[in-house]
């Protein structure tokens, strides 16, 4: 016996999914275990504990049963006891570790007010560094080692959702020397708690030795890109009326309204995500197609070319339904070719050695060429079905529309899927593996070069014209694409022909995992509202609740400036109708917090710290907060919606914080800190008739831009400071 976890004292937050960063290796979960909730003949093991799973599947099956087991972050049980509780919290951040510079240079954090500090930047150092990245004080990714003169490039992205009450998010820069243990170079404090939610801070955050706040001593930058959200969630009933708006029409046509009139374009995902949680995703994106394609003679040569919504959201289809078949297409032969360095040239301008040099990159170009081409058709039969019926509509809308068109271009059906599976899928990922986690991190320069000359062959291919390369270096591989090509056309033949779905009789784990998701059904059918609702839906693991949430927040944050302007149309009758639903919403969110922060006040006003109260009062607000070992000491009870008469109330000192020991245990008490308040969880929060009896927030903010204009030395600056002051 290694380790026993006590998974019904834990939080559904400390079970999540784990970075891919960390291990190399896709569906883990972590199980986060404070002192006393788990079991070890070794007291030495403080660490999460990792599992790994075979399938995407077998991994989401598992992750919602551990948190059926596990307490959801839920809020004023008494005053909705049928729903379980009046609300729950959702938080995420979105991480982008972009580059670093100076890394390795020490100077004083002050020389940073200086207007001419960037006239004089110091020689760079020749380094191997990484970076970690910790929330809470725990690790939860990590970056790849770059090795460079002081600036490196990462462009890596991470994604931490389903976390706990916000604390701090700390980056380690770590120094790799040769036989030596690497050392830490510096540290990058912020406090997620200063950030403005639902919008993307971008800029460079400085490196500072030992990460104290005290110290004066700059060891470098990060560029940055940060996303903070943190959502309040409602049962599901109080989305009704907003679900039935939503319902009325096609998905995509809310897309482009939001798009178009309300300049917000970061709801693809949540919107479609609801719909298929209503399986109708597909019926709709195929309505979307039928009216986009007008056979016109002008748009066959440019088919599905533009940015449209139409070929938007096939994107979010294809990666959303397509993770596995991208994978097993390019996935192992792109490791391949990055972990054996291979430098490909065929331009003899770019080669020291000129024409000969180039001959052999081209035969090197068309054996790799020929390694991808075979992998991506001989895992052909694998495209998931839902690829399969848009790839399928797609061809016969063609077929349909420029009937007339096929005498002069016949492979016009062919390359309107091509132009979706191929320019829009396959071909960016070979070009840009780490942005669809195929690879950690971005390749060397050399080996770049070689992902972007075998994407432009595969894509010519795609294309079924060999004739295509304009460049004279390039026409060596024309035979290969000759050969290729009635296997391209019958890989789209493949592709875009609908079959049965199967996939859950193939999969060895299909028996143990239906007993999984037996077993769940069964402790779900007995769980209070707002419980069941904290577990994901299978197999996509969706929470119809929480997109919906994000969804009001956005659409709130967005349509003040839209409606302020006095401009009336029966063109906005429906988008109307779907803001004036996500106020009432808002209003629903505003009242259940007010009453909570009202009987939080009121029972205080009466407590006696010495009355253990039953685990369903009101005020037992957080089933994970700290307990006396919690180095913070901070409160678990996140921040929340203010109403607007109670937006700058303080409730009473000293209020007890209440920590279970298990399901039915006595509780014990602790300390609160002195002032506890309910504010806003986001910008986004607050509808624009609440604005002018909102308390007044720090610059940091209140700021409308949705990232920092770099070119503006003093404003990043003293921005940045001050969220990474605070």
């Amino acid at each position: 016996m290694w380790c026993t976890a006590y998974i019904h004292l834990l939080n559904q937050t400390d079970i999540r999914e784990a970075s891919t960063s960390l291990f190399f290796r896709k569906n883990c979960l972590s199980i986060h275990c404070a002192a006393g909730k788990r079991w070890a003949p070794s007291s030495g093991i403080d660490e999460p504990i990792y599992l790994q799973f075979s399938s995407t599947n077998a991994c989401n099956a598992w992750l919602a049963l551990l948190r059926s087991y596990a307490l959801p972050e839920i809020y004023g049980r008494w005053f909705f006891p049928t729903e379980g509780g009046s609300y729950r919290m959702w938080r995420q951040v979105d991480l982008t570790v972009i580059q670093g510079r100076n890394l390795g240079n020490s100077k004083p954090f002050e020389t940073l007010d200086d207007d001419n500090d960037s006239a004089s930047e110091p020689d760079p150092i020749d380094l191997d560094v990484y970076c970690d990245i910790l929330f809470s004080e725990t690790l939860c990714a990590r970056t790849t080692v770059k090795k460079g003169i002081g600036s490196p490039q990462w462009h890596e992205i991470f994604l931490l959702s389903d976390l706990p009450p916000f604390e701090s998010l700390d980056i380690w820069v770590w120094q790799e020397k040769k036989l030596f243990k690497p050392s830490i170079l510096g540290t990058v404090r912020i406090a997620l708690n200063n950030f403005p939610r639902g919008e993307a801070i971008e800029g460079w955050f400085p490196v500072l030795q030992n990460g104290s706040i005290a110290s004066d001593i700059q060891v470098g930058e990060l560029r940055l890109k940060i996303r903070v959200d943190e959502e309040i969630i409602l049962p599901s009933s109080t989305y009704h009326k907003l679900l039935e708006t939503f319902n009325a029409r096609n998905f995509l046509d809310w897309m482009a309204e939001f798009e178009t009139k309300l300049k917000l374009k970061s709801l693809g995902s949540q919107l479609m995500a609801i719909s298929i949680a209503n399986n109708t995703a597909i019926e709709q994106v195929q309505e979307i197609a039928h009216r986009e394609v007008d056979g016109s003679q002008s748009s066959h040569t440019t088919l599905f070319r533009g940015n449209t919504i139409l070929t938007k959201i096939v994107e979010l289809c294809m990666k959303w339904y397509g993770k596995a078949f991208l994978e097993a297409s390019v996935g192992p032969v792109i490791r391949r070719l990055i972990a054996e360095k291979v430098a490909i040239e065929v331009d003899p301008m770019r080669t020291p050695k000129g024409a000969k040099e180039a001959e052999k990159g081209v035969d090197l170009l068309i054996y790799w060429c020929q390694e991808f081409w075979k992998q991506i058709y001989s895992v052909r039969e694998e495209c998931p079905p839902e690829m399969r019926r848009l790839f399928c509509t797609i061809r016969e809308l063609v077929e349909e529309r420029f009937a007339g068109a096929f005498q002069e271009k016949r492979d016009l059906r062919w390359q309107g899927v091509s132009a979706f599976c191929f320019l829009r899928f396959i071909v960016p990922a070979i070009l840009n593996p780490h942005l669809f986690h195929l690879y950690p991190g971005l390749p060397t320069p050399p080996v770049q070069r070689s992902l972007t000359l075998i994407a432009k062959v595969i894509q010519s291919l795609a294309n079924l014209n060999y004739n295509v390369q304009k460049e004279e270096f390039m026409r060596g591989v024309k035979g290969f694409l000759a050969d290729s090509v009635p296997a391209m056309v019958d890989y789209i033949v493949v592709v875009s022909t609908p079959v049965k779905d199967t996939r859950t009789g193939k999969t060895p784990d299909w028996h143990e995992r239906s007993n999984v998701i037996n077993a769940l059904k069964l402790r779900v059918s007995s769980m209070p509202i707002l419980y069941r609702e904290s577990i994901p839906t299978l197999p996509h693991t969706l929470d119809v609740p929480r997109h919906l949430a994000l969804v009001t927040s956005a659409v709130i944050r967005h349509s003040r400036t839209y409606f302020t302007e006095d401009r009336p149309s029966a063109e906005d009758k429906d988008l109307h109708e779907f803001c004036a639903r996500c106020f009432e919403v808002e209003e629903q969110a505003l009242l259940r917090v007010s009453q909570l922060a009202a009987q939080l006040s009121a029972n205080q006003q009466r407590r006696h710290y010495s009355f253990p109260y039953p685990s369903t009062n009101p005020i037992y607000a957080h089933p994970s907060s700290p307990g006396p070992s919690s180095p913070s000491g901070r409160s678990g009870r996140p921040s929340t919606a203010p109403d607007a008469e109670h937006s700058r109330t303080r409730l009473l000192p000293d209020s007890p914080e209440v920590t279970p020991s298990g399901p039915s245990s006595p509780m014990t008490f602790q300390p609160r800190n002195k002032l506890l308040h309910f504010k806003s969880s986001s910008t986004d929060s607050i509808g624009s008739r609440f604005a002018k009896d909102a308390p007044s927030l720090p610059s940091v903010l209140v700021s409308t831009s949705s990232s920092i204009d770099v070119d503006d030395a003093k404003r990043k600056r003293g921005l940045l400071r001050g969220i990474w002051r605070r």
